[in-house]
């Protein structure tokens, strides 16, 4: 499909599954080789990196930890004040962790992340990113793994939503 609806808007094609794809095993490879002996402990984030990250660890062949991890921060704000980090169960300290986003815009939500998990003494973090947007960024971050960086538009699909919608689209697509 080059055009869809999800709710009230329309998108086109931007990204297809083909070149998504191409993306996931490039980082996957890319980890496969630098983290090999480091038993990492991948956190992807909830809700939207879910697809990004069930494709990612399908290719990651070495030994590895996962949990899911979701951020709350306080209502209203995009600044990334995090108030809470859930799903964190096990130990982070000493090991090499391996943040697994969707995308990353203005970085604010990153940094506050980063912060976090630094408290908690990992031995190293690593963040590897689906979609980078550096024309929307705020606040640099480090960003070790980018799959494919993108142009200012707002997008849905593979995980990304509009209002909820749209997540479980294979392509990604743009608001036109």
């Amino acid at each position: 499909m080059d055009t869809i609806q999800v709710k009230d808007k329309n998108f086109r094609l931007s990204i297809s599954a083909d070149e998504i794809g191409a993306a996931v095993t490039r980082i996957a490879a890319q980890m496969n080789e630098e983290l090999a002996g480091t038993n990492p402990m991948f956190l992807p984030i909830l809700n939207g990196a879910f697809m990004f990250a069930s494709d990612l660890l399908k290719q990651v062949n070495i030994p590895a930890e996962l949990s899911f991890i979701k951020i709350a921060s306080y209502q209203g704000t995009s600044n990334g004040e995090l108030t809470q980090l859930i799903g964190l169960n096990k130990s982070i300290e000493g090991r090499t962790v391996v943040i697994v986003e969707d995308i990353v815009d203005s970085g604010y939500t990153m940094e506050a992340l980063l912060k976090k998990l630094t408290a908690l003494h990992p031995k190293t973090i690593k963040t590897a990113v689906l979609l980078s947007k550096p024309q929307a960024r705020k606040v640099e971050v480090p960003l070790d793994y980018v799959g494919i960086e993108i142009s200012n538009r707002f997008i849905v699909g593979y995980g990304l939503d509009y209002d909820g919608g749209g997540r479980n689209l294979r392509e990604i697509y743009e608001l036109f």
